[in-house]
């Protein structure tokens, strides 16, 4: 559940939803067609999501492209009964936005955003920002700063990154991530993968796969080649999952984290 250091702006519904205004301007695109222009969003946290999503008010949304949800998915969210598919285009996008029950959250509707369940439209942003997977926590911090620590990097006792200039990604609720020059990292060991994910804080990443012996997983590398500008200090530079390589900073041995991205890191 997230910590709120303004409380007076967070309410509690019966459901165990909580939710706060927002001043930014959201919008959602699908294809060349703007389905939501809203000045008026909430940001809404459900109890077993770590993330949050946005709802709008009806008026801030093409209504006129949903239709009552043909096999809608009660219990998908929160206490929600109400789903809605999203024709447009001849294309039909199955429960593609939701209603909450709560009455604070009347007259709002709610969009899909995370990947692995689809989502209904293909692009948001807050303000002139591009936003992908969901949308920023505002009560979350991701601060990247370069240091002078020494850190290296082992698979199975190879060093595969000896650095004493990373830049240290400290971000709210995961482990410390270490980005490391291109300079410092054995790339040959590895080899590029089609792998992309997008973060609403850094951007889009590639990834790359050990290629050496032993059970690794894969898509063990990554780097944003254009991150956003509140981390633009790790533009280039790799990183490796915590979760599953051997981490030493300045002499010390790290435990390996046990993390959400622990389960999804398969060999």
């Amino acid at each position: 559940m997230p910590l709120f250091p303004n409380e007076r702006n967070v309410r509690t519904t019966p459901e165990g939803l909580l939710w706060e205004p927002s001043e930014r301007w959201v919008r959602g695109r699908k294809g060349d067609v703007t389905v939501v222009d809203s000045r008026h969003p909430v940001l809404v946290w459900e109890p077993d999501l770590p993330v949050p999503c946005y709802a709008f008010p009806r008026e801030e949304v093409r209504t006129d492209l949903l239709r009552p949800a043909k096999n809608p998915t009660p219990g998908k969210h929160t206490g929600s009964q109400i789903f809605y598919d999203l024709e447009f285009d001849r294309e039909l996008v199955e429960n593609a936005a939701w209603t909450f029950p709560a009455d604070d959250l009347a007259g709002h509707i709610a969009f899909e955003w995370f990947l692995r369940w689809g989502s209904g439209l293909d692009h948001w942003y807050e303000e002139e920002e591009e936003i992908f997977i969901h949308p920023r926590d505002p009560h979350k911090r991701v601060d990247a700063m370069p240091s002078s620590r020494h850190v290296q990097v082992e698979i199975g006792g190879t060093v595969v990154a000896d650095t004493h200039r990373p830049v240290l990604l400290f971000e709210t609720g995961l482990p410390t991530r270490y980005y490391i020059p291109r300079e410092d990292v054995r790339l040959d060991l590895f080899e590029p993968t089609d792998h992309r994910t997008g973060c609403p804080y850094k951007g889009r990443a590639q990834y790359w796969t050990w290629s050496g012996e032993g059970e690794v997983p894969r898509n063990i590398l990554w780097s944003y080649a254009e991150p956003l500008p509140a981390v633009s200090p790790v533009k280039g530079l790799l990183a490796f999952y915590n979760e599953a390589v051997d981490i030493v900073v300045d002499g010390d041995r790290l435990q390996r984290p046990i993390t959400p991205f622990t389960a999804s890191l398969k060999a």
